[in-house]
């Protein structure tokens, strides 16, 4: 079952609600059947905001795994750049070799960083627009519950 059409039974529930007379059009629906509803929206939403909250839990782990891999490489590099102490040319190609990892490295990470962040920026951002048409809908939806009289005028739109 999809958001719409459980929107849809929210809309036959009130349909059916019975109504105060006097009351300005206020009736009374079952909060239970209501409640049942709203929860079954909030199972449904759409998976873009599952998976925006799953990039932005990743997104962390992956920041995290580029720092320890550039200090992984960076320690490697170190290490082989002391070992060969013993002559001064092959101390420059390995201080030179060292300082290249680095920016590979340092580059590769802004790149990851990048990466997750603009892939996490257009989830969330798609996702903003989903919630957004939702959150118009509820609000027109509303509007009409609070104002029937609005609906039932020639011309409005439903």
């Amino acid at each position: 079952m999809t958001v719409e059409d459980l929107l849809d039974q929210i809309d036959e529930l009130i349909d059916n609600a019975w109504s105060l007379p006097l009351s300005g059009g206020k009736c009374v629906v079952d909060a239970e059947q209501l409640r049942t509803i709203v929860d079954d929206i909030r199972g449904h939403l759409p998976s873009e905001v599952r998976q925006a909250k799953a990039i932005v839990a990743d997104r962390g782990d992956i920041v995290e795994t580029a720092k320890r891999e550039a200090e992984s490489i960076i320690r490697n590099a170190e290490e082989r750049a002391r070992r060969l102490v013993s002559q001064e040319e092959i101390v420059k190609q390995a201080q030179q070799k060292a300082n290249e990892i680095l920016t590979q490295t340092q580059m590769k990470s802004r790149e990851i960083r990048k990466g997750a962040t603009d892939f996490s920026d257009d989830v969330l951002r798609r996702t903003e627009e989903v919630l957004a048409q939702k959150l118009a809908e509820v609000r027109q939806a509303r509007q009409i519950l609070r104002n029937p009289q609005k609906a039932e005028q020639p011309g409005s739109e439903e």
